[in-house]
């Protein structure tokens, strides 16, 4: 992989990784449309490493009062505290990505990576999205999460396996249903994101410095995409979040039609290959 083509990479990480366009989704799009080969389920998992980093940075102050107040939940001290139940909430939520990945890991690297699962997915979850964003009550804020919430943005998340959902899509199409805000929603997006998407991305590049892996990692490009992704990963987290104080999902929603049906259309028609 040259230089310039991990560039892309990792601007195309970092740009969709939060918004609800789905990340791995654009990363398959892009390496089709260029005639590229498929960058791989390893490379996605290890280059996300770059946005989340991103996250820790911006949510540095929250985490760590999360974490602390967590651990001392552990002990016996703070267990009512708001924070320590927040990050009991961030490990139930982790539960079925993780489950579900171990499960369908073989799918995750060849099936589900057909592009036109990956463009249908993009189509129809953008539709839900939509409906979700036009009948949520859009109340709920980050302190009203219940445990039964935490279990339903969980699984929202772990749809994000197959590429074209969007984990941030997914879950703030959960809790815009379940009457979230759509910025509460995004930020518990954005924090239930953290131990799935380090632990896969960390578990990639362990397996494949083992050489374990099912897929080859050239890790200068790899190392070059994942700094790219958190410069920029960085800047996205800040603008959409200030977008979602007074903006709607609908430019997302029409952006992820038009993409969809595009990559069909280029498809069937043979000019990109599905797989």
């Amino acid at each position: 992989m040259p230089v310039w083509q991990a560039l892309v990479y990792g601007v195309v990480q970092g740009l969709a990784e939060f918004l609800p366009i789905s990340s791995s989704a654009h990363l398959r799009f892009v390496s089709a449309a260029f005639g590229w080969d498929d960058p791989g389920a390893a490379f996605t998992a290890i280059i996300q490493i770059g946005t989340e980093l991103a996250v820790l940075v911006y949510f540095a102050r929250d985490i760590g009062r999360i974490v602390l107040a967590w651990l001392l939940s552990l002990i016996g001290r703070r267990k009512g505290d708001p924070d320590a139940r927040m990050g009991w909430l961030i490990i139930l939520g982790s539960i079925p990505i993780v489950v579900l990945g171990l499960v369908f890991q073989s799918r995750i690297e060849t099936t589900f990576r057909d592009l036109r699962i990956v463009a249908i997915a993009l189509v129809s979850f953008s539709l839900l999205l939509y409906w979700a964003d036009r009948v949520g009550v859009k109340k709920g804020q980050l302190g009203d999460l219940t445990v039964g919430d935490g279990i339903i943005f969980g699984f929202a998340q772990s749809l994000a396996l197959i590429p074209g959902v969007s984990r941030s899509g997914g879950t703030i199409t959960a809790g815009l249903f379940i009457g979230y805000t759509r910025e509460a929603a995004a930020r518990y997006s954005f924090l239930l994101a953290i131990p799935a998407v380090l632990g896969s991305g960390l578990y990639e590049a362990y397996d494949s410095l083992k050489g374990g892996g099912a897929q080859t990692v050239e890790w200068g490009p790899t190392a070059l995409a994942t700094v790219i992704s958190f410069a920029v990963g960085l800047s996205v987290i800040a603008w959409l979040l200030r977008y979602l104080t007074h903006g709607s999902f609908t430019p997302f929603v029409v952006y992820r039609i038009v993409v969809g049906l595009l990559v069909l259309g280029l498809v069937g028609a043979g000019v990109i290959p599905a797989n």
